[in-house]
């Protein structure tokens, strides 16, 4: 017979066991939650790939690099955020320099992403290369007229540019890397010539070279592999890459790359998940599923495949710059565009 002291013992005892099956789950449960800059759908294939390689359920965020970054401020100690994945060096110094990383020693990482790729604290690490560099129509422009982003402000391309607005952070770090260069008064004298040139500002590098091929431009700045993905669509598509600054400091690098949060909930997940796309055989691999091949950019790891379009762009020197200084110029070079009437 059932007494009330009875059933009340059986009800705390059925409390405590799903209490203890609920603790399970949650200690047991896979998951790594990334808040990600890149744009490429709303789930990439590597991060499939990733979860059917390990179990480990990836949640993604998307957002800007700046809103991203403003919204792991924002959250501090409260965010739900592991990783923190940006299309741009200067914003990943930037997160390091806010205290938003915490260092990770890992042997993995050190050995798959090469030293001037990885902050040196290995509080984030370069996953992808990103070349943005000068593109031109050859019904219209002969190479040997092209040489470095500087001349582009020479006003024999007055009419015929074409280049994305000043709050796009691919422009922002392209300016830092002139400063750094050339020092604030000529970079300034710079992006004067060609805010003088009256550029068409686009939005889009794809719209760009879609522009550029059409002879809307001439000649544009945009990053290698959006000309990678229109080659895979019609491999006569009517625009040519061409190799800024080769005769001195070389062509302007960014990285895509990620740190893990200095909150991280996930943490070893987090960790997993690095190794994993710095990895010569998984996330680097050069077909569809690896991080740099499926959107044709250059792997970090310096054993990973290129993917085959990528390579066809040929061999070419890239600016040594430190990458942290592109986040170390970063307000520079907002400054800079203001004032420049960009």
């Amino acid at each position: 017979m059932f007494t009330f002291r009875r059933v009340v013992a059986l009800a705390v005892l059925l409390a405590l066991i799903l209490a203890g099956t609920g603790a399970a789950t949650a200690q047991t449960r896979q998951i790594v939650n990334v808040y990600s800059a890149r744009h490429y759908g709303a789930m990439e294939q590597v991060f499939v790939k990733f979860t059917e390689a390990t179990g480990i359920e990836v949640r993604l965020s998307q957002g800007s690099p700046q809103a991203l970054l403003t919204r792991l401020e924002q959250e501090g100690a409260q965010t739900p955020a592991d990783v923190f994945f940006s299309i741009d060096t200067g914003t990943l110094a930037l997160a390091a320099e806010k205290g938003l990383f915490q260092p990770i020693d890992s042997e993995v990482l050190r050995a798959n992403v090469p030293e001037m790729l990885r902050d040196a604290e290995n509080r984030w690490f370069g996953l992808s290369q990103r070349i943005r560099t000068i593109m031109y129509n050859p019904e219209k422009v002969d190479p040997s007229e092209l040489s470095t982003y500087e001349a582009l402000a020479d006003p024999k391309w007055k009419g015929r540019l074409c280049l994305r607005p000043a709050t796009n952070i691919y422009t922002i770090s392209l300016v830092a890397s002139l400063i750094a260069a050339l020092g604030e008064e000529k970079a300034e004298e710079v992006v004067k010539g060609w805010v003088a040139n009256q550029p068409q500002m686009i939005d889009s590098d794809t719209r760009i070279l879609e522009t550029v091929a059409a002879g809307g431009c001439d000649v544009a700045i945009t990053n290698h592999y959006y000309l990678a993905r229109l080659y895979e669509q019609n491999p006569d598509f009517g625009v040519k890459p061409f190799w800024a600054n080769q005769e001195d400091r070389g062509v302007h690098r960014n990285v895509a790359g990620a740190g893990v949060t200095a909150n991280a909930a996930n943490r070893e997940n987090a960790i997993k998940l690095l190794e994993w796309l710095s990895d010569a055989e998984t996330g680097q691999a050069a077909d569809l599923s690896g991080l740099p091949g499926g959107n044709y950019e250059f792997p970090t790891n310096v054993n990973a495949k290129v993917h085959p379009i990528t390579e066809s762009f040929g061999t070419f020197k890239v600016d040594e710059l430190p990458l942290t200084e592109l986040g170390k110029y970063q307000q520079a070079a907002i400054d800079l565009l203001g004032r420049a009437g960009y």
